[in-house]
């Protein structure tokens, strides 16, 4: 039995939609569905379907994304190349999706390998000349990967039964001193509870079948320090929710949430080219303040 299912999970109900509940969790320290879907189901739903039918534009939307997430993935290596000694690039990427990530560190001269549980994804990422397995994150795959300066988590802890479980094995594949560097969204947000609230939107970031787990910079930032490592910085992208707040309700409407998802885009590639340090700065100062799109935290492997 794992630590999770003796765990007595209580805490105040945050929201509650399609049978589950999210609740502020004082055994695990962050935000969690209850009922936990088994891990059958989780596993079926992100190799069988999460690609193929939930997110059957993914692959054609990343690839016209590829520009402004190659931004967002340079932020991520430039920080971490900033953390670690010149001479240490190696890079796991944990749930590589498409491998955008992988793609711009072996542009920047990183040694990369990931691992991604949907054939589909995995196969799009190979045919990009990626070194990719097909694959869950577990005890058995993480001692055959070996050991890595970085390892990458994006948007992998929201969607994991037992991220506690991930935590320990990403330490595993860490070189001492090494780099983890997590995303995850940032929702519960202060941003969100105002449009919930004061505009009466019904929480729709609540998303049963796709987030079990909902974390902000702080609440990660607890859960690394518990887990052997010592978070040393954090940052986040553009709050969406502030398009809702300025009268832009893409909420269920998926031709406006992609025009003010490029909105963003121009944002952020128009400030990386032209003003890379106010971008860092703008971001900087709203993950502080637990605000932004996403919870991006870095964090050092523990002696």
């Amino acid at each position: 039995m794992s630590d999770r299912a003796r765990m007595v999970h209580e805490g105040p109900t945050l929201g509650s939609r399609e049978g589950y509940s999210v609740i502020e969790c004082s055994s695990c320290g962050y935000r969690h569905l209850m009922p936990m879907p088994t891990d059958k189901e989780i596993e079926n739903f992100y190799k069988e379907e999460f690609y193929q039918n939930e997110r059957a534009d993914y692959l054609k939307e990343a690839d016209e994304d590829y520009r402004w997430k190659r931004v967002e993935m340079i932020r991520r290596l430039a920080k971490a190349e900033e953390l670690l000694p010149a001479v240490s690039r190696s890079a796991l990427d944990v749930g590589c999706g498409p491998g955008d990530f992988l793609a711009v560190a072996k542009e920047r001269g990183w040694l990369v390998k990931g691992i991604e549980p949907s054939d589909m994804a995995a196969e799009h990422a190979r045919g990009r000349g990626l070194d990719v397995d097909t694959g869950f994150f577990s005890a058995q795959t993480a001692d055959a990967l070996g050991q890595y300066d970085l390892v990458h988590m994006g948007e992998v802890l929201e969607h994991v039964a037992r991220p506690r479980e991930v935590l320990s094995l990403a330490h595993k594949c860490l070189k001492p001193g090494g780099i983890l560097c997590v995303s995850t969204p940032n929702d519960f947000n202060g941003f969100q509870k105002v449009v919930a609230n004061a505009l009466e939107r019904p929480k729709w970031w609540i998303l049963p079948h796709h987030h079990l787990n909902y974390f902000s910079c702080t609440s990660l930032e607890k859960l690394f320090g518990e887990e052997g490592f010592e978070p040393v910085h954090r940052t986040t992208n553009f709050p969406m929710e502030l398009f809702l707040l300025m009268g832009q309700n893409y909420v269920g409407n998926a031709p406006l949430g992609r025009e003010m998802h490029g909105w963003r885009k121009n944002l952020d590639i128009t400030l990386y080219e032209d003003a890379p340090e106010l971008l860092e700065t703008f971001y900087e100062c709203l993950a502080n303040a637990d605000l932004g799109r996403l919870a991006i935290v870095f964090a050092r492997k523990s002696a």
